[in-house]
């Protein structure tokens, strides 16, 4: 929690061939990491990046920074490969969804900082549009939120003179931080939106899988300074790496990727990957239409073949622990939180999460968040981790009545950790949840798709399944939950 500078560490390799290189680009660090064809960890190299909140509701990153974190994660892996790093065959890239940059498509100059998908310093600007929510949800499967990239892109051509200036001149790129980066990572200097991260700018239809005029025309968004929309997979030009060329074929959206990290994802299966933010998706194989108050994804495009989703988002997970433990003034939470989740004779009080704004199923930007009681520090903590699980359980209340019944969860992400966390999710759901034993899902998962989606894709070990238990203190804490935020709720809505 509460990273503040930019360290880079590494683990041993080993020797294998073929390899794949799968880049992980998240809001705290930039990993790099080495697979064996039987999805093996061989390598990894690791720079965190910094987070910077130049205001209220503003989060931003610096794109060079994130550039050379990722060049330098990358050649931590391949020091540590040795001779063996000429065994690489492929290269994918996952990053942060939402997250946008803008960029001169002639010098490849960064023209704005990184506006991450936490940021809503526009929300006020797209709430003029709210008549048009439903039709954007049907456009795009996702809710009209200044979490997506659209509002964003238009705020940077308003308030960024380069921007502006660049637009003028013919010269502007823009877009997802993805598209950034395999600009500045590709020799070819590649121009390219993969579906999962072009999906979460709202300007993109989410079944002819291209710009929609209509919602470029809406925001005001020049298609031209956008980049073309190509497949997940596809040939986005090559990695020059201490001396290798490396051909980058798969792009993806971390959360997208994460889905992948176990092999082909099974439909009656929930996925939580909990980091900064907490995302629960469903797979479908189909497009599965629209459905109020959830999100309709797309996690990958080869070929010919789609694979959607059905998602939901929390935006404070991690992001509320960091909260609370700098609220607080706390040291080592990380440490401390395990023991705290045991003190399960202790009541703690109730916390209505709105940090970094309110994700599904309520979709309220500017929610105030609240305890419902003063506690000891430590019980404070306990709440807002039990507001995440409150948040999730509430959109698996929905998943299951949108289609056969859900039979098991599979959760990844840091905060598996905590195996209070899982539990509590496991107890409340009433459903097996899976934590496996390798954490890095987003690069797995990439690193399965480099390797052409082999049958063989073996875990290195087994992870721990959480067996739902009777728990009637976190039940009635959690309906008592469900009624202050209803109320909360109208009261928001009333003011």
């Amino acid at each position: 929690m509460g990273m503040t500078g930019t360290r880079c560490s590494y683990m041993p390799a080993e020797r294998s061939r073929p390899l794949y290189l799968a880049i992980d680009q998240g809001g705290h660090a930039s990993r790099a990491l080495v697979f064996d064809a039987h999805g093996a960890l061989l390598a990894k190299g690791l720079c965190e990046v910094q987070v910077h909140h130049p205001q209220p509701d503003w989060v931003e990153q610096d794109p060079e920074e994130i550039v050379d974190s990722i060049k330098d994660a990358i050649h931590i892996a391949l020091q540590e490969l040795g001779a063996s790093a000429v065994n690489l065959v492929a290269a994918g890239l996952a990053t942060q969804r939402s997250s946008i940059v803008c960029w001169d498509r002639l010098t490849g100059e960064a023209l704005s900082p990184v506006i991450s998908w936490q940021d809503r310093r526009a929300h006020e600007w797209l709430a003029h549009f709210s008549p048009h929510a439903e039709a954007i949800h049907t456009t795009t499967g996702l809710m009209l939120s200044a979490h997506y990239g659209a509002s964003k892109l238009r705020w940077c051509l308003d308030h960024l003179p380069a921007v502006a200036q660049a637009e003028t001149e013919g010269h502007l790129a823009f877009g997802p931080l993805a598209s950034f980066l395999i600009f500045r990572l590709t020799a070819e200097h590649t121009l390219a939106a993969d579906p999962a991260n072009a999906a979460r700018t709202l300007l993109w239809n989410i079944k002819s899988l291209d710009w929609d005029e209509g919602l470029l025309h809406l925001f005001s968004i020049p298609v031209a300074a956008l980049p073309p929309c190509v497949p997940t997979r596809h040939r986005f030009g090559h990695l020059d790496v201490d001396g290798q060329r490396i051909p980058l074929t798969i792009v993806n959206g971390d959360q997208s990727a994460a889905l992948f990290a176990y092999g082909a994802p099974h439909a009656n299966s929930a996925y939580i990957n909990m980091g900064t933010g907490a995302f629960v998706q469903r797979p479908s194989g189909d497009y599965p239409g629209h459905q109020p108050r959830l999100l309709t994804g797309i996690v990958l495009r080869d070929g010919d073949e789609s694979t959607y989703v059905l998602e939901a988002t929390v935006n404070g997970a991690g992001a509320a622990l960091q909260w609370i433990e700098e609220d607080l003034g706390l040291e080592d939470l990380e440490q401390q939180l395990p023991a705290w989740l045991a003190q399960n004779s202790v009541e703690p009080p109730l916390f209505l999460n709105g940090i970094s704004g309110l994700g599904a199923p309520y979709w309220v930007a500017d929610f105030e968040s609240r305890f419902s009681a003063e506690a000891e520090p430590w019980k404070m903590v306990v709440a807002v981790a039990e507001s995440i699980v409150f948040l999730l359980q509430t959109n698996l209340d929905l998943f299951q009545k949108l289609a056969s019944p859900l039979e098991q969860i599979i959760a990844s992400g840091g905060l598996t950790w905590y195996e209070g966390l899982c539990q509590r999710i496991s107890d409340l759901s009433g459903l097996p949840l899976y934590r496996p034993a390798e954490y890095e899902a987003t690069a797995r998962g990439t690193a399965w798709l480099l390797a052409g989606k082999p049958q063989d894709w073996p875990e290195p070990e087994f992870g721990v399944w959480f067996k739902p238990h009777t728990n009637p203190a976190l039940r009635a804490r959690y309906e008592r939950w469900r009624t202050a935020m209803d109320t909360a709720l109208l009261d928001h809505a009333r003011a």
